[in-house]
């Protein structure tokens, strides 16, 4: 680690965001390129830096800084070029000559202690004095807080984001309660939080240290997709993360339940966010499932409506079965209705139905699903444009700064959806806080027509609301069990169906759409895999090799994810003097790889350009599972660019890479809503709580033409013998038989 002094000669570039930035630096007479997260620096600057010289490929001899600390100019050149340099408005390099000639170098001191003095200058009145004098302390405060946060290891970057979120009184919160940091601060959590309330000197059975810790604990939880923590669960994860006994711990439930940060039901314990999500979610299912008024008359309409619908199945040439007409008479007569059935069982049919029906009507429909893929597809299936749920609420990015963690849509219970009928597709996808999003946009009086298969997996989100919308037993359901001729044909779903009934499959590769290579070395499976990519499937189901889509069970391990994505990247985008690479973190990017957003970012903007590079569309929010691929790596502007579904464009700041990952090979559960031309799932031993067949049905499920089984066949057979999920904390359906029942009673 070497340390460099100098002042900052000219900002060459800056990211706003990230305060990544490009300069040149004087020190001791020579002009050095200097690179890092510098937020807050301004030409002029005198800095203490310290980092390392590196040799980059394309701009040569960089000094990359690590940290550095805002020293003030200690003679009067320094003091006049720091002036001078745009640092503090109102201020030209012709005033600030005539400042430090006047004051020299007393004028700092001047400027912070005697301001009113700065009017002796020609070109200064008393209120510009006034500004100059501000200007001066918000920045010797700003430096004060940078240097005494860096004593606690907290870099530059964090250091600036503290200070923009609490000014002056991060001293007394740091003092009193670091662990606001975890609550208030993007990037900081208990675990960084406790490491400072160590350095300050916090004792460990704190108050604010365990409320904290359960917090973080009970969140975990919600990470896991838990909608609350049983007591005794959340109690053991609280007393393993403080290290404190159960009886420093409980009493500090009952604060944060007086303090209204969780909720407590029985033993179930909530963040409160999660329980009132439920709660309201139940309270507005009830006033949206009511019958429709114009359902009195459907019975005596019945043969009527039978013989449309007959009608119109023969206009879309399908075959019309009883369960599929119940399905539409059901949707007609109750303001919500629940659609569910597995592949090929004619959901598809069912929802063009329901659409031409009330197209009829002259009724207005919105269709939607939860991702951009699920969208695609039933746009394609329908004919009708559909759009993601955040796209059809209007996600807003009116929000900034530590606000931009929160979720904002336009359309709500003020600004509802205008439609008749709303139909949303791939429902086990849903998770309850986008789940309360869209109920706030319906209004009572629009029918709301839910479909999906409670089979796949849940959502990546909390909660498992599909589950619990059936399972409540309340709202009309219809379930399509007959699997249709043209399916019949598809193994694919064959298979599909007999996994989900616990029947064992064949696999004997007498199939035209599903193969398994009985294939027990890993070095063998990768082997197989990277062939059957590059050569046999592409020709095989008509694609290109980037639309093979390995999926795994798992993250880690010799076959999961994260060891795939490097042997696959290697052989399917190998390193070119054409592509640009950069490294962040264990990743290498390259141009041309394929990426997937690991979490939801409500903020990131996205636009769609045409072929002339001008902008047609744009919009924000890039959520969890979007796959794309990267288009551009530009290392001077630290930036990198990803093509999404529908042309979307997004450019990630380096900064923002850990939202990303290699998506050669993604988990199951994160393929969810998607369809692949062809599918290969490596699988050999694994955990028996994830290696089960609620994980297999879903894998196979994906895929349109193909699936394709790299491993054991004993651990396929265990797969499907195994019934065993991780079972998932969620109260929704205890809440809507509460609100219900109280409903009927009244």
């Amino acid at each position: 680690m070497e340390t460099i002094n100098g002042y900052v000669e000219h900002i060459v570039f800056q990211n706003a965001e990230n305060g990544y930035t490009v300069m040149n630096l004087v020190s001791q007479g020579e002009e050095i390129t200097c690179v890092g997260a510098c937020r807050g620096l301004g030409q002029g600057e005198t800095i203490c830096a310290q980092g390392e010289y590196t040799e980059h490929q394309v701009y040569g001899r960089q000094f990359r800084i690590s940290s550095f600390q805002i020293t003030a100019p200690q003679d009067s050149a320094g003091m006049e070029r720091y002036l001078g340099s745009g640092a503090v408005k109102g201020i030209g390099t012709v005033l600030a000559a005539r400042i430090v000639k006047k004051f020299g170098s007393d004028t700092f001191r001047i400027i912070e202690e005697e301001p009113e003095r700065l009017t002796e200058i020609k070109g200064i009145s008393e209120q510009k004095a006034r500004e100059i004098a501000l200007q001066m302390e918000e920045k010797k405060e700003l430096r004060s807080a940078m240097v005494y946060l860096q004593q606690f290891g907290i870099g530059n970057a964090l250091a600036m984001r503290i200070y923009d979120a609490y000014g002056t009184k991060l001293y007394s919160i740091l003092k009193e309660n670091p662990y606001r940091l975890a609550e208030d601060i993007s990037g900081v959590g208990f675990k960084m939080a406790d490491e400072l309330a160590a350095r300050i000197g916090i004792h460990t059975d704190s108050d604010y240290r365990i409320r904290s810790g359960i917090l973080y604990a009970l969140l975990g939880g919600v990470g896991e997709g838990n909608c609350y923590l049983p007591m005794p669960v959340l109690l053991d994860r609280s007393q393993t993360l403080l290290d404190l006994s159960s009886d420093h711990i409980r009493p500090q439930m009952d604060n944060l339940m007086m303090d209204k940060k969780i909720v407590i039901r029985g033993e179930s314990v909530y963040a409160s966010s999660y329980y009132y999500a439920e709660l309201n979610c139940a309270r507005m299912l009830y006033e949206r499932s009511i019958p429709m008024a114009e359902a009195e008359n459907l019975p005596s309409q019945d043969a009527a409506v039978k013989k449309q619908l007959e009608r119109l199945a023969g206009e879309l040439n399908m075959e019309l079965d009883e369960l599929q007409q119940q399905a539409v008479l059901k949707c007609i007569q109750n303001g919500l209705f629940i659609l569910s059935g597995g592949p090929g069982t004619g959901k598809t049919s069912t929802i063009n139905l329901i659409i031409r029906y009330f197209e009829a009507q002259g009724q207005d429909i919105y269709l939607a699903a939860p991702t951009g893929r699920a969208a695609k597809r039933m746009t394609e299936a329908t004919g009708f444009e559909a759009r993601t749920i955040h796209r059809m609420l209007e996600l807003s990015s009116a929000l900034s700064g530590e606000d931009a963690r929160r979720i904002n849509f336009e359309r709500n219970e003020e600004n509802p959806l205008e439609a008749d009928v709303i139909i949303i597709d791939e429902m086990s996808m849903v998770d309850i806080q986008l789940f309360q999003a869209l109920l706030k946009a319906v209004i009572p009086g629009t029918r709301l027509v839910l479909v999906g298969d409670v089979n796949q997996l849940p959502s990546v989100g909390p909660g498992q609301v599909l589950r619990d919308l059936i399972e409540s037993g309340v709202f009309p359901m219809v379930k399509l069990q007959k699997i249709f001729r043209q399916a019949e044909k598809s193994d694919i779903i064959v298979n599909a169906h007999r996994i989900n009934q616990g029947e064992q499959i064949a696999l004997d590769n007498q199939s035209r759409d599903f193969f398994h290579l009985e294939r027990n070395d890993v070095n063998v499976i990768y082997k197989h895999m990277i062939q059957l990519i590059r050569e046999k499937l592409p020709k095989y189901v008509n694609a290109t090799p980037f639309d093979i889509q390995v999926l795994t069970p798992m993250r880690k391990g010799a076959l999961g994810c994260e060891t795939l994505n490097g042997i696959l990247q290697k052989y399917l985008n190998p390193p070119d003097g054409h592509k640009r690479e950069h490294v962040s973190g264990n990743t290498i990017y390259r141009e041309g790889d394929k990426v997937m957003q690991i979490r939801n970012n409500y903020q990131l903007e996205w636009e769609v350009v045409s072929r002339y590079g001008i902008p047609v569309d744009k919009g924000t929010g890039i959520f969890n599972g979007d796959m794309g691929r990267i288009l551009e790596i530009n290392e001077a502007a630290s930036v990198l660019v990803v093509e999404y579904d529908e042309q979307r464009r997004v450019t990630y700041p380096f900064s923002l890479l850990d939202e990303l990952e290699l998506s050669y090979a993604v988990t199951i559960h994160k393929s969810q809503g998607s369809e692949y031309p062809a599918v290969i799932l490596p699988l050999l031993a694994g955990p028996k709580m994830l290696f089960n067949r609620n994980l297999l049905y879903t894998g196979i499920t994906r895929a349109k033409s193909c699936v394709t089984i790299l491993g054991s066949s004993d651990t396929v057979r265990g797969m499907i013998d195994n019934v065993s999920e991780n079972r998932r904390y969620t109260g929704l359906r205890e809440r809507i038989r509460e609100v219900f029942d109280m409903g009927e009673g009244s």
